[in-house]
């Protein structure tokens, strides 16, 4: 059995970072994700005027429920979506003239629903080049709250920034979703404001939220998923067994559900309460599964999908059309370099069974392409080749010796 430690949750780490700057008082986490999104996330809130102590494995910051603490800034959001759409949120519950602008990569992704929904809370902002995408100037003066509705069909970020949001509102909020995808991710955030104080649940469609104020707390950051199903897959595709602790039957992410579309495909699948184990089968078996709810681990599968028994169809997913880049594009395009048999349709991809030839990998900047992909070259003679190999730093800087570390120890 190999035990892979997988570093913090990117996903938990940026709510943590929302709410420790909005509660009242000092709040202290523990294992956060230092990547260059956890970086980039931090930075803007020192640009806001947010105090954060950034030590190895602890990181504190003072809460300002008022909101920045200047009145004018400048954030450059780099490479994360998590940074772009919920620091604007953010700064609009304050007061003053907060200017963002983001990477070309973020700058293509779209923040018209979060923006619109701002603009219906009565928010004052403008889109400087294009309407619904970054740059973006919010002239901030405080948020009533009320009722919304909102489609949060192409990311589940857009309500997520507008729950963090809402204990800070005069009056709290009452979101009604007509779409919703990456549910999980949601309850995440709900769980964690729990957590923060502030009592937010979901009654059918709509979210409400009081306005309860946030209070700082101590708080300990899972590891990271998404980034745990490349080493759960390997193990699967190489007949090995991987236990990653610190990721139970309790965790708050939704991605862990990654580990049974592995047991479907015949892994053996352990989960305790701090840890899970996956053992991989002789042969894996075809699989047709609605990954909806689990889209950021798409390309994981995608990318062992050639060594199974039977056809890989993974279905609904859409939404993956609008990550760092076309992943559903992306997976296709590498696979058929690979020498895979591949269709895909507007939300869906279906992956045939082959022996996969070593390629040049196009990773689009994409840390999940370069991940995913890396993991098939451990059953792929002569391996594969990443352009863009240090485009892993977005998640996980470590992922490439961690991987090394591993084909050492199994000999691969």
């Amino acid at each position: 059995m190999t035990v892979v430690e997988i570093p913090g949750s990117k996903s938990i780490t940026a709510r943590a970072l929302f709410l420790a700057a909005a509660a009242e008082g000092t709040t202290v986490l523990r294992r956060p994700l230092l990547s260059d999104d956890s970086e980039g996330f931090a930075e803007g809130l020192r640009a806001l005027g947010y105090r954060l102590d950034q030590q190895p494995g602890v990181w504190t910051v003072e809460g300002r429920p008022a909101g920045p603490a200047v009145a004018e800034a400048d954030v450059f959001c780099r490479d994360g979506a998590t940074t772009a759409r919920f620091l604007p949120t953010l700064a609009a519950a304050g007061h003053g003239t907060f200017r963002f602008d983001a990477s070309e990569q973020m700058r293509r992704r779209p923040l018209g629903p979060l923006t619109s929904a701002l603009r219906e809370l009565g928010v004052d902002l403008t889109h400087e080049l294009a309407e619904g995408h970054h740059p973006l100037t919010v002239r901030a003066d405080g948020i009533k709250g009320g009722a919304l509705t909102l489609d949060a069909g192409l990311s589940s970020q857009f309500l997520t920034a507008l729950l963090l949001c809402g204990p800070l509102t005069a009056e709290g909020l009452d979101i009604t979703v007509s779409d919703l995808v990456s549910v999980p991710y949601v309850e995440m955030t709900l769980a964690m404001m729990r957590i923060f104080g502030n009592d937010a649940r979901r009654v059918g469609d709509t979210f409400h939220v009081p306005a309860t104020p946030y209070t700082a707390t101590d708080y300990l950051v899972e590891p990271d998923a998404s980034t745990a199903s490349y080493f759960l897959a390997a193990a699967a595709l190489t007949g090995r067994t991987v236990t990653v602790p610190g990721l139970g039957a309790d965790s708050l992410q939704g991605d862990l559900r990654f580990a049974e579309v592995l047991r479907q495909m015949g892994a053996e699948v352990e989960l305790t309460a701090d840890a899970v184990t996956v053992t991989g089968p002789e042969r894996l078996s075809g699989v047709t599964v609605n990954m909806r709810d689990i889209s950021d681990t798409v390309p994981t599968l995608a990318a062992i999908a050639p060594f199974a028994t039977g056809p890989v169809r993974i279905e609904d997913v859409y939404n993956t059309r609008v990550k760092e880049c076309d992943r559903l594009a992306a997976c296709e395009q590498n696979l058929r370099a690979m020498g895979v048999p591949v269709e895909t349709g507007r939300d869906w991809i279906e992956i045939h069974p082959a022996v996969p030839r070593s390629a040049p990998i196009a990773c689009h900047g994409d840390h999940r392409i370069a991940m995913s992909f890396s993991i098939a070259g451990l059953r792929t003679e002569g391996g594969v080749t990443l352009d863009d190999p240090g485009c892993v730093r977005k998640t996980f800087p470590g992922f490439h010796q961690a991987l090394a570390a591993l084909r050492t120890e199994w000999s691969v």
